[in-house]
């Protein structure tokens, strides 16, 4: 094939073969974190969904090295180092990176070189907490199937009863000696201790819920009145919200009820610290994300709709992490354990997602809900 004829064959295949993807527009557009590193692990790129995870623009993450902000002695270095000599790609899971800027903890990061850069490493970071949330969250669900099941049976077994014993001890107060009459009080005000802790199991029933459009600002506004006039009068209360965010598919009242016992356990972890400097940041966003698989069945879970209670309390201790919605997992010396379990099952009832973040000086309860299309489906 002359010259020629070559430039000509190749004129014809440049007018009507496919312009070349962007893809840098792809990556951006994907969900998961992508980031391009060079030889001296500088960055040289990174997708939208990276900046979020990070929590750096492009521009600025330019002016890094990773070692900025994640510290040198981080099993990334070491992936990263494994694959520029064996020029593989390479995968670990189930690491923390952390730093004062940043903290990710279960991340799976796969790495891989780039041939035409060498030197260089791709990097595909995979946040992995959300699963692992809905699969606790399915474990709580069980868990609260179980109190109702308790609940009914305490219900018809010990309520009864409980009122008799509670009768006996008002009728035997008007005829015993004064010196036994606290040990009727004592008798009477115990039932009563027992009887509401039954009802406060009953809430656990499987009952369906009622849902509509929820402004979730007015509902977190109504909360934040309620707790400034009362257990939270002596905390600032901040307020970051997304003001666009389009109307929760839920129940109002339910809603108040979460967010309510959200910002009650804030409070009081501050004010058991003996803080004089206590802040709760009630936090709203919208989060396109990910859809969920829920394990076991084809539904998937589309949750953009953020809201957030962070406190900078002394953290949840960390023997209590892995159970905290457990029924009957308290901290407090007086506690009964359910408050927490109830706000994970309304949350389930809702077929959204909650997750906790703690450490000391910073603790966050992560709701992951769904929101209203215009004809008043949720999504």
């Amino acid at each position: 094939m002359s010259n020629a004829l070559a430039r000509g064959v190749l004129a014809v295949v440049g007018r009507s073969a496919p312009k070349p993807p962007d893809y840098a527009a792809l990556l951006s557009a994907l969900p998961v974190p992508v980031v391009l590193l060079d030889k001296d692990n500088r960055f040289r790129f990174a997708n939208h969904a990276a900046e979020q995870f990070l929590g750096l623009s492009l521009v600025q993450l330019a002016q890094h090295q990773l070692g900025d902000i994640v510290p040198l002695d981080n099993p990334i270095f070491l992936l990263i180092g494994t694959v520029r000599e064996s020029e593989a790609t390479i995968s670990d899971h189930d690491l923390t990176l952390e730093s004062p800027r940043l903290h990710k903890v279960g991340i799976t990061v796969q790495g891989s070189p780039l041939p035409e850069e060498p030197g260089s490493v791709v990097l595909v970071l995979q946040d992995a907490s959300a699963a692992r949330a809905l699969d606790r969250q399915l474990a709580f669900r069980g868990a609260a199937r179980s109190v109702t099941g308790m609940a009914a049976i305490l219900a018809h077994e010990v309520k009864n009863p409980l009122s008799g014993i509670r009768g006996a001890a008002q009728l035997l107060e008007s005829s015993v000696a004064e010196q036994d009459r606290e040990l009727t009080v004592l008798i009477r005000d115990e039932a009563d201790r027992i009887r509401a802790l039954v009802d406060r199991m009953e809430i656990f029933g499987e009952k369906p819920i009622e849902r509509e459009r929820v402004n979730i600002h007015r509902v977190l506004e109504h909360v934040r009145r309620l707790a400034q006039s009362g257990f939270a009068a002596h905390i600032r209360i901040n307020e970051v919200y997304d003001p666009s965010l389009p109307p929760v598919h839920g129940n109002r009242d339910q809603l108040v009820q979460v967010a309510l016992n959200l910002v009650k356990n804030a409070a009081e972890s501050i004010t058991g610290a003996g803080m004089t400097t206590g802040e709760i940041t009630l936090i709203t966003g919208f989060q396109h994300g990910v859809r969920l698989a829920v394990p076991g069945s084809d539904q998937r879970l589309h949750l953009p709709l953020l809201v957030a209670v962070r406190d900078n309390g002394p953290g949840i201790p960390e023997d209590l992490r892995a159970n905290l919605f457990d029924p009957f997992v308290s901290s407090k010396p007086t506690g009964s354990g359910l408050g927490l379990a109830l706000v994970a099952k309304i949350v389930a009832d809702h077929g959204g997602l909650i997750e906790v973040d703690s450490r000391p000086g910073r603790t966050e309860f992560r709701l992951h809900l769904p929101v209203v299309h215009d004809d008043a489906e949720s999504i």
